[in-house]
């Protein structure tokens, strides 16, 4: 049996939920580690450096791509955000599963790079629920929300490249239906290629 682990990333709107999701989905495993991102915005409340995500200025992070330390980056809202190799790349290789929690570009990127990703697309019942949620983040002006609803319609269009597509209606029910993802990514009959 194949001793890699498994990369499924994690993909949707803001404000759809993939925090709590990916939260719920690391509580219940422990077989599930957390690649934590690096950014160049600023902390939001309650964030720390090294837990929430990495934090890096803007010439920091440049200088990280023209290494290629980084699996993959984007520019989103105006930041840039992107995932360290190093911690990716030698978990799975120790047979760990990886969560990744990036943007719908980031995903697509991956996916070119490791292309036995698992993609996951979360997205909310309805564009309603989603302004809903957005609203009782209370983390960005009225204008940024706008940006960020009309972005998701973009995101949206990109479903059909993602392996597969979850409804976020309950973070429970969320959750169940990705660990069911990453169980049946588990029996693939490649990953028997050795027995």
């Amino acid at each position: 049996m194949s001793g890699q682990g498994i990369l499924i990333v994690l993909s949707g709107p803001s404000g759809v939920g993939k925090g709590a999701v990916s939260r719920a989905l690391l509580g219940e495993s422990t077989d599930l580690v957390c690649s934590i991102s690096a950014t160049t915005r600023l902390p939001r409340k309650g964030e720390v450096n090294g837990k929430s995500y990495y934090f890096f200025s803007r010439q920091e992070f440049r200088k990280m791509i023209d290494r290629q330390e980084l699996l993959e980056w984007a520019e989103v809202y105006g930041n840039f955000y992107g995932t360290p190799r190093v911690f990716v790349e030698n978990a799975l290789s120790e047979g760990r599963d990886v969560l990744l929690e990036i943007d719908v570009q980031g995903g697509l990127q991956v996916k070119q790079m490791i292309p036995a990703a698992v993609l996951v697309f979360l997205f909310p019942p309805s564009r309603a629920e989603l302004q809903s949620r957005l609203l009782k983040r209370a983390s960005e002006s009225l204008a940024e929300m706008e940006k960020r609803l009309k972005w998701a319609e973009q995101e949206l269009k990109m479903l059909s490249r993602y392996d597969y597509a979850v409804v976020n209606d309950r973070v429970e029910n969320a959750v169940w239906r990705i660990q069911s993802i990453l169980e049946a990514e588990k029996c693939r009959t490649w990953r028997f290629k050795n027995c």
